[in-house]
């Protein structure tokens, strides 16, 4: 049987892709706090939420994809004949394995989450749910992986316990506000979506309009999470969610002269911003520990 040389592997678990879950679980500790003994459980929670269940999630991707793939992306591992025969899938189900079985170390919450991860990632890619077909149900799909479930994960697993409704809240909103990310995301493969029949937003919609949608969606969950700051007694904090919204909304009005042409400049300077917001926000909430609900 020929196997596929290591390089092709990783290349198909796509490690730029693993910052954003990190990230996400990052801000969900800062929002809890760690404990001094629970530095293991952190740094093992950060490597499920980004080298395992992340990874998962793009072979599962690639491997159901590679048809619209040899259109838009024909380099990738498996339409390019790097990833030979049926090996994307043994990745895919090897990686999920491997996931669970690394999220029991996490106690029950931690591996609740990375089974609803899992389940997710491949609702969105495989048939018969094939999430993605839809744009709306697929980007807020990953939406939820990417950023509002590894938020809850890194709080949960901190403190052992459902965390306070203010760190579900926040996650829930930055959940809401990459929705539009995941737009942006869609512009680089309207050509196989159209033709492989995905209804991506891009496709369904057109990029101009498309192109608003996913301001919106990013920029409404950023002033709402800045508004609560301010109810919330966090001055400072909100003014700084305040700013990089501000910011963002400058960057916007350049993107959406050519949505499709310049989402990956945006992808580089405006969601810098926004995950920078995430942080601060996490840093909030964890002055706010202790207080009264």
């Amino acid at each position: 049987m020929v196997r596929p040389a290591p390089s092709a592997i990783l290349e198909l678990l796509k490690p730029i892709t693993w910052f954003a879950p990190m990230w996400a679980f990052g801000c969900g500790v800062a929002s809890a706090g760690v404990a001094a003994d629970r530095w293991s459980v952190a740094v093992v929670g950060v490597l499920l939420a980004g080298p395992l269940v992340c990874a998962t999630s793009q072979a599962v991707n690639d491997w159901f994809d590679r048809h619209v793939d040899a259109i838009n992306e024909p380099h990738r591992p498996i339409p390019s004949g790097r990833m030979p025969g049926r090996w994307g899938l043994y990745v895919a189900l090897g990686w999920t394995a491997l996931s669970l079985a690394v999220a029991t170390y996490l106690g029950t919450w931690g591996f609740a989450a990375a089974v609803v991860g899992l389940a997710l990632a491949w609702a969105y890619s495989a048939p018969p749910l094939r999430l993605k077909r839809n744009g709306w149900w697929g980007n807020a799909a990953v939406a939820l992986c990417y950023e509002g479930l590894p938020w809850f994960t890194g709080a949960a697993i901190m403190a052992a316990a459902l965390p306070d409704w203010r760190v579900l809240l926040l996650a829930a909103l930055y959940s809401a506000g990459a929705h539009g990310i995941m737009t942006l995301n869609d512009f680089k493969s309207i050509e196989g979506d159209s033709r492989m029949g995905i209804g991506s937003l891009p496709v369904r919609l057109g990029a101009a309009a498309a192109g608003r949608v996913a301001c919106v969606f990013m920029a409404l969950p950023q002033a709402a999470v800045a508004a609560l700051l301010v109810a919330w007694e966090r001055p400072a904090h909100a003014g700084a969610v305040a700013l990089a919204l501000l910011v963002q909304l400058v960057l916007m009005r350049r993107l959406l002269k050519d949505p499709r042409g310049l989402a990956p400049w945006y992808n580089a300077t405006g969601v810098s911003l926004y995950v920078a917001g995430m942080l601060v926000s996490a840093f909030a909430l964890r002055s706010l520990a202790g207080s009264a609900p």
